[in-house]
């Protein structure tokens, strides 16, 4: 498998970078729903330190994914796949960017103007506040951060049974380019 983006499939970087943004990005709506119910103890702001944490780092690798992908260049289409859907694919593509990064940076100021004391980086780095404390600011980005989820989950819901509409029903490539090659069978070869 090559680093770089081919003309028929996502490279290892690319394939990389969607796999681990995704796992972090399911390990964080876990720990978010779950993490309110947890008693108030010690543990309890080291749980809300992790979420901020993990939140920050998808925050970079997603810079780290779009830096790539506009370096590297996407895969064409799949052949024979109808222009409609190819649009329906880019469109849903860009919207996940859109809250790939919203989700973060929300987070991050919800945070920033609720008041709350610092936070480090997984303990080691002190994480600037993006505002001092607010509450109208806080409000409007708890909201954006709480739904804006909801909508990652409904679009991400989405991508994926297209992608597995594509395998199944289709059988094409379009879930095997995102994939090692040793994973699933292709129909198109590099």
């Amino acid at each position: 498998m090559t680093a770089k983006n081919t003309a028929t499939r996502w490279g290892g970087v690319s394939q990389t970078l969607h796999w681990v943004i995704a796992l972090l990005i399911l390990a964080m709506g876990i720990l978010g729903l779950t993490m309110g119910e947890f008693p108030k103890t010690p543990k309890y702001f080291w749980i809300y330190t992790l979420h901020k944490s993990v939140g920050i780092t998808v925050l970079a690798l997603v810079v780290a994914r779009l830096g790539w992908r506009l370096y590297a260049g996407a895969p064409a289409p799949v052949p024979g796949t109808p222009t409609w859907q190819e649009r329906i694919a880019s469109a849903t593509h860009w919207l996940l960017y859109v809250l790939m990064f919203a989700l973060p940076l929300s987070g991050w100021l919800y945070d920033s103007a609720s008041g709350l004391r610092p936070f480090r980086w997984f303990g080691l780095v002190d994480v600037p506040k993006l505002s001092g404390p607010d509450e109208r600011t806080t409000q409007l980005s708890h909201a954006i951060h709480e739904w804006g989820f909801w909508l990652l989950i409904a679009v991400v819901l989405a991508h994926a049974g297209a992608a597995l509409y594509h395998h199944f029903y289709q059988r094409d490539a379009t879930l095997a380019r995102m994939l090692p090659q040793r994973w699933l069978a292709s129909p198109q070869k590099d």
